[in-house]
């Protein structure tokens, strides 16, 4: 105790005591955002697939891209974007894309699955970046759908539409339909936010959330649409002004052959 008191007084304690401080909080914030950086625990890629990866890119991806990524007057950097981006871009098949001006739609992909993960290898090894999730990351075993519909309707159904059909956005955008989109496409899409899309990190949206969106979006492809047809799925209060219209009209038709009828009643007594 005697010896604590004596160095306690020291001039340099205090400045020890700031500094530990200090990495106490450096540590904490680099625990609880780091995630967004270390999406995934997958191992290390080994330097084969690196090597692979950055020959489809020298073939494919540089003549936009440029060699080593950096980016051109017609496609933009690749440096730091991670795995996670380019597996969502081009398992999609919205990449290698023609004209990078314009939103990319989905389509076949032009890799396969492994030329894919040796390409997405390549891009991270040049400065790290989100990392492609793992298959535990986007299970949906233990997630709870009702929190996801409420965690979708609060970020994504003013974009994709309360069902994920997708719909127009201002300036001549979209949003896509998620469709089609794999859980682990979703999940790369809220961590890298491609196109008009905002990036939801793991501060944004937990790991945990994310996965309950999964679950909701996967859950209502398979739902019936127990009024008939679904005219779009695109929400109720459009549906009946529909089924109203529809009405109406047929109200309209039904008036006019009833007083055709009576007008031909009239001049043939």
């Amino acid at each position: 105790m005697r010896w604590i008191t004596a160095r306690r007084r020291h001039p340099a304690a205090g400045y020890a005591v700031v500094l530990l401080m200090l990495v106490a909080i450096g540590m904490g914030y680099a625990a609880i955002t780091g995630g967004g950086a270390s999406a995934s625990s997958n191992a290390a890629p080994n330097q084969q697939s690196i090597a692979k990866g950055q020959e489809i890119f020298a073939r494919n991806c540089a003549s936009c891209h440029g060699l080593v990524a950096q980016g051109t007057a017609v496609a933009p950097s690749l440096i730091g974007v991670g795995s996670a981006a380019v597996d969502f871009q081009v398992s999609t098949g919205r990449m290698p894309g023609q004209d990078l001006s314009a939103e990319q739609a989905r389509k076949d992909p032009a890799f396969s699955p492994a030329e894919i993960q040796d390409l997405a290898n390549y891009v991270a090894s040049l400065a790290g970046g989100p990392a492609k999730p793992t298959a535990a990351q986007v299970s949906t075993s233990g997630a709870s759908v009702a929190v996801g519909q409420q965690l979708f309707i609060n970020n994504c159904a003013m974009c994709h539409n309360f069902v994920g059909a997708g719909g127009a956005l201002t300036y001549g955008k979209y949003a896509p339909p998620l469709t089609q989109a794999t859980p682990t496409q979703i999940y790369e899409a809220m961590l890298t936010g491609p196109e008009a899309m905002p990036v939801f990190n793991d501060t944004t949206l937990t790991p945990d959330s994310k996965r309950d969106i999964i679950a909701y979006v996967t859950e209502k492809r398979s739902e019936l649409n127990p009024g008939g047809f679904s005219l779009g799925r695109i929400g109720p209060v459009t549906e009946g002004l529909v089924a109203f219209l529809g009405l109406l009209f047929f109200m309209v038709l039904a008036a006019l052959w009833i007083t055709a009828k009576q007008h031909r009643k009239t001049e043939n007594p």
